[in-house]
């Protein structure tokens, strides 16, 4: 039986922990040696748990990774006193910890007065790497009253995010000083937008900028009718575009497969196109409104 703290009710899975187990997995796998592994209820619900592992059915008790201490590891000893306890890759903080001294065998990679090794995370075995997204999402916008589906919709896609197969970023378009949780300018914004493969919003800026950097954008406008969101993927082209009204599971996988098929050279496109364009955007209009003489009366609405 292989255990950890990922194993406990109150312990937690790290992505150190669950790749030392795979590094264990795969020695015990190639020397033929059958095993279970025991996951905490609290993150993986379907099992199989400590609970699930009749004592009778095991010859060894093996703990992976973490620190070497505290009651719920100095359990296992009670709850598999037939079974040969062994941990393996842990660090040992106090030799004399009930929990250090239940096993019958101890390889650290650290402990006082040993030499220590690399842990076991380093030779774990080589998975495919999954797509890393980008998350720009706001529950504010109150200025849209009755029509905001901002709650409604963060809801449905960190949902449907979190059982997505992919590398999350939880990104904000808002700029600080001194806050190293935000960008401080928009040349570091975009230095992020450029490394991911996808990026998830419901904010206008988050298609402009995303789409800016060639990176393909799935977007969900969180105004009923539709808003600016709707709006700047029009005036872009850009298909990936989800109304609140349609926000399902089925239409959020179906542009997430178009997104990292084909919308990357659609999105390298756009960024060509944004790099060269003229000057008939507002930033023209401005000029020419401004320009002396032009004869533009007060109250114009629009670019023309």
């Amino acid at each position: 039986m292989l255990t950890g703290w990922f194993t406990f009710l109150h312990g937690e899975a790290t992505a150190g922990d669950v790749l030392a187990l795979e590094r264990v997995r795969e020695v015990l796998d190639r020397s033929g040696i059958p095993h279970d592994t025991a996951w905490s209820p609290g993150f993986r619900p379907d099992g199989p748990h400590l609970e699930d592992a009749d004592p009778a059915r095991y010859t060894h008790v093996v703990f992976v990774c973490g620190p070497l201490h505290g009651p719920q590891v100095a359990e296992l000893h009670e709850r598999y006193p037939d079974c040969v306890r062994v941990a393996v890759g842990v660090s040992v903080i106090d030799p004399g910890d009930p929990a250090v001294r239940g096993f019958h065998h101890v390889l650290p990679r650290d402990a006082e007065g040993v030499r220590p090794t690399a842990d076991l995370a380093a030779a774990a075995p080589a998975a495919p790497a999954a797509p890393v997204a980008g998350v720009i999402l706001t529950r504010g916008q109150g200025e849209y009253g009755g029509r905001r589906r901002h709650e409604e919709v963060a809801d449905r896609v960190t949902g449907w995010l979190a059982r997505t197969d992919c590398a999350r970023v939880e990104l904000d378009t808002r700029l600080a000083d001194g806050d190293w949780r935000l960008c401080g300018t928009p040349a570091q914004l975009q230095s992020v937008l450029a490394r991911l493969d996808v990026v998830v919003t419901d904010r206008l800026h988050g298609l402009v900028l995303a789409l800016r950097a060639g990176v393909p954008v799935l977007a969900v406008d969180p105004v009923a009718g539709g808003a600016k969101v709707t709006a700047q993927a029009r005036v872009h082209r850009w298909p990936a575009l989800v109304p609140a009204e349609r926000l399902t599971r089925e239409e959020l996988d179906r542009w997430w497969r178009w997104c990292l098929a084909e919308g990357r050279a659609a999105a390298g496109r756009r960024r060509h196109a944004f790099r060269h364009a003229s000057d008939r955007d507002q930033g023209g209009a401005l000029a020419m409104l401004l320009r002396p003489g032009t004869g533009i009366g007060p109250g114009t609405y629009g670019a023309g």
